[in-house]
């Protein structure tokens, strides 16, 4: 599933397409993806203007002059592409549609920009903008960790009294926003910790220390287009860098990368999804 690397690119992609330009048709193609789209949906969108593109956590979110706001979340293998106008060095014809295009939306500048799911791990919905903070999917969630207020303290208050192993600690969403397994993994290898290694056992200085390479790891990926494992593209169809720059993430059995280190990488199964380490360089 894309984290908040992928996300964050393919939002920054769609900002020429869609930030500031009305929806002069949307277009639904079937009832639901991973739950039925809202009432009306297409309507609703229809004549609307986006104001403004974010992103919370994993979700983009498109901010309309109607007073709703517009969640996306791509799922296991949504892609959003744009089409119609020059993204970057790209300028994309409209292409055929195809299969799984199952949401669509035309702009007035030109641009067409197509979701397509073929796994309906997605979603999108409508909420009103200025209630959007107790929408179910958005009421719980943590920090973003590349804004001001996500700190060494905040951290540590987040921490604060519990067990869990460092790794499920990073990967839950009411702790901080938008970090998954690839990044989580990343993280701890930087920061030289064990995936294993109880919260309440990591010295605060340490924990401190996660902040900026969570910013790191994450600025760094998002400075490469994000990581292209199986169904992630950007905006304009490309693939994303950063998994060449994997240090832990997918390589076991792989040398590892520090210098005078003779370990090779390990993994092992945690809470169901694996985590990369090097017995080595984290304790």
């Amino acid at each position: 599933m894309p984290e908040l690397p992928e996300v964050e690119t393919v939002r920054r992609g769609l900002l020429p397409a869609m930030e500031g330009q009305m929806i002069t048709l949307a277009t639904v193609n079937r009832p639901d993806l991973r739950w039925p789209f809202p009432e009306n949906m297409a309507d609703r969108l229809t004549g609307k203007r986006i104001i403004q593109l974010r992103r919370r956590s994993k979700y983009i979110l498109a901010d309309l002059d109607s007073a709703e706001t517009l969640l996306i979340h791509l799922g296991m293998s949504g892609r959003m592409t744009v089409s119609g106008v020059a993204i970057g060095e790209f300028h994309h014809p409209h292409p055929t549609p195809v299969k799984h295009d199952h949401v669509v939306f035309d702009m007035e500048n030109g641009a067409r920009v197509t979701f397509n799911d073929a796994r309906r791990f997605g979603a999108m919905d409508l909420m009103a903008t200025d209630k959007q903070g107790d929408h179910w999917l958005l009421r719980d969630i943590g920090p973003e960790p590349l804004g001001n207020s996500f700190g060494p303290q905040t951290l540590q208050a987040r921490f604060e009294g519990r067990k869990t192993p460092i790794k499920a600690a990073l990967l839950d969403q009411g702790i901080v926003a938008g970090l998954g397994n690839i990044y989580v993994c990343e993280v701890l290898f930087r920061a030289g910790i064990h995936p294993a290694q109880p919260i309440g056992q990591i010295p605060p200085d340490r924990v401190a220390g996660l902040v900026p390479i969570i910013r790191d790891v994450l600025s760094d990926a998002i400075e490469a287009g994000g990581s292209s494992l199986r169904d992630y593209r950007q905006a304009d169809g490309e693939l994303g860098y950063f998994q060449h720059t994997f240090r832990v993430y997918g390589r076991e059995g792989e040398p590892c990368v520090t210098h005078g280190c003779t370990a090779s990488i390990l993994r092992f199964v945690q809470s169901g999804r694996s985590s990369f380490y090097c017995p080595q360089c984290q304790r």
